[in-house]
């Protein structure tokens, strides 16, 4: 169709569409900046990342299960997206929580706004069952002093930490600046993959593949480009995350019902 247009419309129509692009973009990266997210596409081992880094100074990360009017699991971002609009307020970021149980549930630890919702595990499973029990496990946490933490499953324990949000996943990717020795360079155990780290107290990074990735390259991504010495994963196949308007990871259609989703909220502007 477009041929048949005379060639002074067939240049300028994209020249249109190129600026409200450019300006979409423009105004969408000064909104993310200005609430402390940062974004962008990593490319590591010929591999696309997007990676994700929440100034906590500016960025509020919570974390959201349920509806708290109805109790009803939101289930999916484009959900918890919707109800915040409906409440004033405008999604910025969201991501995947964790691994979750046949009934839907948080796996291991889970603290909503200071609330423990499922406590701590410890149990030692078959590493066959599931990512959960490739050990060890860790737990992401933000303590009501607003400091970021990732660390063992065993360490946190001891911690003694009081959580404001904290999410507990496996298996840890980095540990004190190692990768988990369980992991297999060569592995043909390949999948969309999640994880998230804390570089300093008041920084956290989330990062997911764009495409499939083994266990060790994606640990690799962690301590060898985004400079972590403490990694977790949170979740593969079906992880997601969603800043900057649009969707990074698995396909839509891998994707499946969530139990816990990470979220960064501001007030609607008028």
């Amino acid at each position: 169709m477009i041929d048949n247009f005379p060639a002074h419309r067939r240049r300028r129509i994209p020249a249109r569409v190129l600026a409200l692009s450019a300006a979409v973009v423009l105004l969408c990266a000064c909104t993310q900046s200005r609430h402390g997210i940062a974004s962008h596409d990593v490319v590591f081992d010929n591999v696309h990342f997007r990676v994700v880094t929440l100034d906590l100074a500016k960025a509020e990360l919570g974390l959201h299960w349920r509806d708290p009017e109805t109790g009803q699991p939101f289930a999916s971002i484009h959900a918890l997206q919707a109800w915040g609009t409906a409440h004033g307020q405008t999604l910025l970021f969201a991501a995947n929580a964790g691994i979750y149980d046949a009934r839907g549930e948080p796996l291991g630890m889970y603290v909503e706004d200071g609330k423990a919702i499922k406590a701590l595990n410890t149990a030692h499973g078959n590493p066959a069952s599931g990512n959960f029990s490739l050990l060890p496990n860790g737990v992401f946490a933000i303590d009501a002093d607003g400091r970021a933490s990732v660390q063992t499953t065993a360490a946190f324990a001891a911690a003694h930490i009081q959580p404001r949000v904290a999410t507990q996943s496996g298996p840890m990717l980095v540990i004190d600046g190692k990768l988990n020795p369980e992991f297999d360079a060569t592995s043909d155990s390949v999948k969309w993959r999640s994880g998230v780290c804390a570089p300093r107290p008041d920084q956290v990074v989330f990062a997911v593949s764009t495409s499939p990735v083994n266990f060790h390259a994606f640990a690799q991504l962690f301590r060898d480009k985004l400079g972590c010495r403490d990694a977790l994963y949170l979740d593969g196949t079906l992880s997601q995350i969603y800043v900057d308007g649009n969707y990074y990871g698995a396909p839509a259609f891998m994707v499946k019902p969530y139990a816990g989703i990470f979220a960064v909220f501001v007030p609607a502007s008028k």
